[in-house]
């Protein structure tokens, strides 16, 4: 079995995609009121900066800017997912699931890229900006209102 060591970063810039075990499925936009209440609750306990946001049917896409010296943004997913899971019917929940008390509603894992530069941060604003157009489900990227860039649309990194 593997063992991935996340880097060390002090107020690091992450891009992630999270993801249903579902795919295809319409969860996140039918929940969108406590995926938000998640996040605040999680934010409330341990801040962290969502510099983009996007919810898309079965996945969304966001960038956290971490504060200083705190690297642990696993754990802020790992109570997102459970809040949001909480009273939501089960999944199919598969032996790992079942293991660990899980409900079968998340992808057991995330996809995070640490942001390297200006450039790479830019490059990541403009892919979670424009996923809902690729995705086929809007013209164009502000008609999609399951996202940070209707309160602003930054291209460069803020601070």
């Amino acid at each position: 079995m593997s063992h991935y060591l996340r880097p060390e970063s002090k107020a690091a810039s992450i891009f992630f995609t999270v993801a249903l075990a579902r795919r295809g499925d319409d969860l996140l936009l039918r929940e969108i009121e406590r995926l938000r209440q998640a996040v605040r609750l999680t934010r409330a306990e341990r801040p962290f900066q969502i510099d983009a946001w996007v919810v898309l049917p079965d996945h969304l896409h966001a960038i956290w800017t971490m504060p200083w010296g705190d690297g642990d943004y696993a754990t802020r997913w790992r109570l997102i997912k459970a809040r949001f899971s909480m009273g939501l019917p089960r999944g199919v929940a598969r032996a790992s699931h079942q293991l660990r008390s899980e409900r079968g509603v998340w992808q057991r894992r995330f996809w995070e890229h640490h942001l390297r530069n200006d450039e790479d941060y830019a490059a990541h604003m403009r892919f979670c900006r424009t996923d809902p157009v690729l995705h086929g489900l809007v013209e164009t990227a502000t008609e999609w209102p399951f996202s940070s860039f209707h309160q602003h649309t930054p291209l460069q990194k803020v601070g």
